[in-house]
C-alpha cells in the first residue's frame, strides 16, 4: 500500500547541509548535522522497507506533533486495523552492548540516550493524542536498529528492540497482519497529518549571515558549490559531473535563499550573487518571469512566490 504520509527532509537538516557547504561549520554544528544525516539516512533506509508492504495499513513517516504541553516526534507510525505501531528507528553502526537496562558502546562506560526511554516517552504521548482524538487501540512500538554493521551485545529478549537481522521477520509480520481499514482509520490518519509541524521546535540552527556564505550553485547531488561553468546552457557540478538545466539550478538557488533567508526581497541581483555571479543577469531574469509572480519594474523589480 502507497505511503500515506512521505518523508521529507526536516528544515533543519536543509539548512546545516547548505550551511556546511558555504561555511565553516564549528565542530558541535559539525556534529549536528553528521547526526541529522545519518538519522535521515536511517529513516530513508527504513523507508524502503516499509514501500513493499502490501498489507492494508496506513504508513505516516515523521511526524512531529505538540500536544500536552510537548513534543511528539514519531519517526514512523503504522496504523492497522487494530494496532497502532509507532517506530522509533536508530541508524547506529559499531558494536554497543546492554547492561542493567541501558546502553554503552562494547567497551566504554559511556552511557548512550537510551532509546528505549524515548520510545516510552513518544508511546506514552501518543496515547494521550489518540484518546483526545477520540481513538482507543493498543500501541505497540519498537527500537529500530537499521543499520547492517550494528551489533548488540546482550540484547534483552523482554524489550521491543529489532534489530538489522529482524528487518525482514518484522516486515513479514507487518505483512500477515490481519488488517481491513475504514473511514474511522483514515480519518485516525488525516488528523494526526493535519497536527503535523513542518518546523521542528527542537530546532536550532548556526549564526549566519548572506555576506559571510560562500556563493555559487548547490549541486542537488553531491551538495557541493559549483564556483564555475564552461557552458553557460547548463549547470555541471565540477565534483561529480552532475548536469542541471540553468533553469531549475537557478530554482532550486531561490528556495536555498529563501530557507536560509526567510522574508528576503527575491531580485535578479541577489540571485546572480547568491549562484555566484555564475552565468548571465539575463538568464537568471528570464527565470524569474517566467516562475515568479514579477512586481514593479526596472530596478525596482523584485520577484514573490505564484
Amino acid at each position: 500500500m502507497p505511503t500515506y504520509k512521505q518523508r521529507t527532509k526536516s528544515k533543519e537538516l536543509r539548512v546545516f547541509r547548505s550551511l556546511n557547504a558555504r561555511m565553516e561549520l564549528s565542530s558541535e554544528d559539525k556534529k549536528r548535522y553528521l547526526y541529522l544525516e545519518k538519522g535521515y539516512q536511517g529513516e530513508v533506509l527504513f523507508d524502503q522497507l516499509t514501500s513493499k508492504l502490501t498489507n492494508d495499513l496506513y504508513i505516516l513517516n515523521d511526524l512531529c506533533i505538540e500536544t500536552s504541553s510537548s513534543t511528539l516526534q514519531i519517526d514512523t507510525l503504522i496504523i492497522a486495523q487494530h494496532t497502532v505501531f509507532p517506530y522509533e528507528i536508530k541508524n547506529q553502526e559499531g558494536d554497543y552492548r546492554y547492561e542493567s537496562g541501558n546502553f554503552y558502546p562494547k567497551l566504554s562506560k559511556d552511557e548512550i540516550k537510551n532509546p528505549l526511554h524515548q520510545l516510552n516517552r513518544s508511546k506514552s504521548l501518543l496515547r494521550i493524542l489518540l484518546k483526545d482524538l477520540g481513538f482507543v487501540l493498543p500501541i505497540e512500538g519498537n527500537v529500530t536498529f537499521v543499520n547492517p554493521n550494528f551489533t548488540l551485545y546482550q540484547a534483552p529478549l523482554n524489550e521491543p528492540i529489532i534489530l538489522p537481522t529482524q528487518l525482514n521477520s518484522l516486515m513479514k509480520k507487518l505483512n500477515e497482519l490481519p488488517s481491513k481499514l475504514t473511514n474511522c482509520h483514515k480519518l485516525l490518519a488525516d488528523q494526526l497529518i493535519s497536527l503535523h509541524q513542518t518546523d521542528s521546535p527542537h530546532s536550532r540552527f548556526p549564526p549566519y549571515s548572506f555576506d559571510k556564505l560562500q556563493k555559487g550553485y548547490f549541486c542537488e547531488k553531491c551538495d557541493s558549490l559549483i564556483l564555475s561553468v564552461d557552458d553557460p546552457r547548463k549547470i555541471v557540478c565540477n565534483t561529480c559531473g552532475h548536469e542541471e538545466t540553468v533553469e531549475s539550478a537557478v530554482l532550486r538557488s531561490v528556495e536555498e535563499l529563501v530557507l536560509l533567508f526567510p522574508g528576503i526581497k527575491i531580485t535578479t541581483n541577489v540571485v546572480f550573487e547568491w549562484c555566484g555571479g555564475i552565468g548571465s543577469k539575463k538568464a537568471i531574469r528570464r527565470v524569474l518571469l517566467l516562475n515568479y509572480r514579477s512586481i514593479g519594474f526596472n530596478k525596482h523589480r523584485y520577484f514573490e512566490k505564484i
